[in-house]
């Protein structure tokens, strides 16, 4: 089971603290660091000192690290044209000596494209489709051809293509709850399969879907890697489980019901239980991040025993 360590840096946090937090990842040995890609803030949270750009924070968190791989959960494709997009992570992964994954979503939060002056379509599935279509391949396009796409809402003409990434093939993620737009897209165009803050039952059913259509797809369902997101709140007794879920502002039942929470004995057994689901990845939503220990113990106590 792979930990990756998966950040909301729109409820308040600074370059140099996810910075920090990327480094910490490193060091403690955990497969790699994910950002969300939001500009406003969710909840109570004050947000300060206020929203960090998806891709610029990680083209310097490229420069900064040297071996966990790098990415967003979910980049939303209503923030930046595909083209554009393909240019910025083909180059961020060369800056990163071909560390980058793509997380790409349809975009959802309609406040924060309101606050920012970002258009918010109405068929934006529609407009992710055609984004996977186009960024896949304009990576796609072989040295000195060119790149042609003539769709609804997109049209390229005679694109170089370049840059190209430094890996032969960018890890393209797809994911939500969709039951059927979502995993008909994951088959065709995802190299691996996320679903965020899922129950252990809901994950059966959405992993099954995705198999599915797979294999209508004329694909094989194991080629996909098959992941989770859930938050984590870690202690080693009680009291500290408590003190953790009182920071982040949740309740430890609810923490316990809906995501890892407890000791690092229950975090184990209920990562096991999602194991058993064909999950081999976890995201783990880290919401403090100033608390390293929390991560320190998350490696040392939990990450130690999944091998």
């Amino acid at each position: 089971m792979d930990l990756r360590i998966f950040t909301e840096p729109q409820q308040g946090a600074s370059y140099d603290t996810l910075l920090t937090v990327a480094k910490a990842t490193e060091d403690l040995g955990f497969d790699a660091f994910f950002r969300s890609d939001h500009y406003l803030r969710m909840g109570s949270a004050d947000g300060l000192p206020g929203p960090t750009d998806a891709w610029i924070t990680l083209a310097g968190l490229a420069r900064e690290t040297r071996r966990i791989r790098l990415g967003t959960l979910m980049t939303a494709g209503t923030f930046r044209h595909p083209g554009v997009l393909a240019i910025q992570v083909a180059q961020v992964d060369r800056m990163s000596g071909g560390r980058i994954e793509l997380g790409l979503g349809a975009g959802w939060f309609e406040e924060e494209h309101l606050a920012y002056g970002i258009p918010f379509p109405k068929e934006r599935m529609g407009r992710l489709e055609e984004q996977l279509a186009i960024i896949t391949g304009l990576w796609g396009t072989g040295a000195g051809g060119t790149f042609d796409f003539d769709g609804t809402y997109y049209r390229l003409t005679d694109s170089p293509a370049l840059p190209k990434p430094a890996q032969a093939r960018v890890p393209v993620l797809i994911g939500g709850h969709g039951a059927v737009r979502t995993p008909r897209l994951a088959a065709r165009y995802a190299d691996e399969f996320n679903l965020p803050f899922a129950s252990i039952e809901d994950t059966v059913r959405q992993f099954g879907r995705v198999r599915e259509a797979a294999a209508r797809a004329g694909r094989a369902p194991d080629d996909l890697v098959y992941s989770n997101a859930l938050v984590v709140c870690v202690g080693k007794d009680d009291t500290e489980v408590a003190r953790r879920a009182a920071a982040i502002g949740r309740e430890v039942d609810e923490l316990r019901a809906n995501g890892l929470a407890g000791s690092p004995e229950e975090v184990v057994d209920r990562i096991g239980r999602y194991a058993e689901t064909g999950c081999s990845r976890i995201y783990l939503q880290v919401l403090d991040l100033d608390d390293l220990d929390h991560l320190e113990l998350i490696s040392s106590a939990v990450q130690s025993q999944l091998g």
